[in-house]
């Protein structure tokens, strides 16, 4: 008798349960694709902002202390301390080492080019490593620093024999001596010197713009620093800083066991540069604090709005599954005055209800949640250019807001039916 019933209501007023489920499902659509997002939306924006350079820098020990003596910034003065060339593959070795977006060592030096003072930099353009464990990659200036650009000429290949011995400008310094591409310059970095072709100008919109760069062998043997770099930019995807990682970069020695733990086996960026620490010997490793607290800024006010437009979503969904089903339960309040007449509680005709919705809220839901994925893949690659992979968080959740919302959206509709006097409503009034 009770599935009787129920399937009596959902044939007699499919218009208004459709009207029903197209609502919840409209809610379910909407909080599927912004949480879909919103869980895979970290690792998004990160990889968007690791195209605007490194967020990690490793230098010596030395140069380290030197710089927070004086508050000198290493990369605007020429360091005299040094890591190993041999390490730099070492950033690959850490725990997070799939974190590990792009790198690339740099040595600097003073120089001499056409009889002008420059700064110039030995570092990877694009740099083929294999690893101990197997893994292949390339890694340089050129990836990590998509945002420069080549004025007149090409990068150097470094997989081209030639262009071990030929140079990039930066745009400012090649005006002021006048070259271009395929011009020859003559380089002098203490006793050594020679003659190096022009591969390219390149703009940068910064510092970089009066140096010279060139292959990092060539610098090293114009500085007799063989095998020597003075530092390896890091680009990392990371997590927004919490009061745990705030507290573990200042002194993780001062954290309990459980603390350690949770901090290591988390991709913070101070758990990263510790892990740098102990993988390459006399490093210390910074996060260039600009661009990391960047990340998490930016990442915590896209989360709140997505938050935010989700709330809103199921506000309004709850709103219109209210009017909906109260109009509903008025439109059979003679059907519910007869119920009560014979006898049936309020308990049941509310069970009675509920289980109506429950059956609309499935199917409703159910739709909502395809549609809803599908949106989020229209968000990322419309956004990110990649597909947003479906957190195993999102299915329970979506469920638990849709029944949240039904049972909120009948409340008032139950409360109008504990109202309803059977003798009234039977008379017509």
């Amino acid at each position: 008798m009770f599935f009787r019933m129920i399937k009596g209501v959902l044939l007699r007023q499919k218009g208004k349960m459709a009207m029903i489920a197209f609502t919840i499902a409209l809610g379910a659509s909407l909080a599927t694709a912004m949480l879909a997002v919103m869980f895979d939306v970290g690792d998004k924006v990160n990889q968007e902002l690791k195209t605007y350079g490194a967020n990690i820098t490793v230098v010596a020990k030395e140069a380290s202390v030197v710089d927070s003596l004086y508050e000198v910034d290493g990369a605007s003065s020429i360091p005299t301390s040094y890591l190993k060339e041999a390490d730099v593959a070492n950033v690959k070795k850490i725990f997070w080492a799939f974190n590990i977006v792009d790198f690339a060592p740099l040595l600097q030096t003073s120089a001499s080019i056409n009889g002008t003072d420059a700064v110039l930099v030995g570092t990877w353009f694009g740099h083929h490593l294999s690893l101990d464990t197997g893994e292949e990659l390339d890694a340089g200036i050129v990836s990590m620093r998509s945002w420069w650009s080549v004025e007149d000429g090409a990068w150097l290949d470094e997989t081209k024999e030639g262009d071990v011995d030929r140079v990039m400008v930066g745009a400012a310094l090649a005006q002021t001596l006048g070259v271009k591409a395929g011009d020859t310059v003559k380089l002098s970095c203490g006793k050594k010197s020679g003659e190096y072709e022009v591969a390219g100008v390149f703009s940068a919109g910064g510092d970089e713009d009066n140096q010279v760069f060139a292959p990092l062998s060539l610098v090293q043997g114009l500085s007799g620093e063989k095998g020597l770099i003075t530092s390896i930019e890091v680009s990392a995807l990371t997590t927004p800083d919490n009061e745990l990682s705030r507290q573990a970069a200042k002194d993780p020695s001062k954290l309990t066991v459980a603390q350690y733990e949770t901090w290591y086996c988390t991709a913070y960026v101070s758990s990263i540069c510790y892990q740098l620490q102990e993988a390459i010997p006399d490093a210390v490793a910074k996060a260039v604090r600009q661009v990391a607290e960047s990340e998490g800024a930016i990442l915590d006010k896209t989360q709140l709005l997505m938050i935010l437009i989700t709330i809103l979503a199921l506000i309004g969904s709850a709103l219109g599954i209210s009017n909906l089903i109260t109009a509903s339960v008025m439109e059979r309040s003679q059907e519910i005055g007869l119920l009560k007449a014979i006898g049936a509680h309020d308990r049941a005709i509310s069970g009675l209800l509920l289980a109506e919705l429950i059956i609309v809220a499935i199917l409703g839901g159910a739709v909502g949640f395809g549609v809803g994925y599908g949106f989020a893949q229209v968000i990322g690659y419309t956004v990110f250019s990649s597909s947003i992979n479906l957190s195993p968080m999102v299915i329970p959740l979506v469920v638990t807001l849709v029944i949240l919302v039904t049972l909120a959206g009948s409340i008032p509709a139950i409360r109008t039916v504990l109202r309803l006097d059977p003798a009234e409503v039977l008379h017509g009034r």
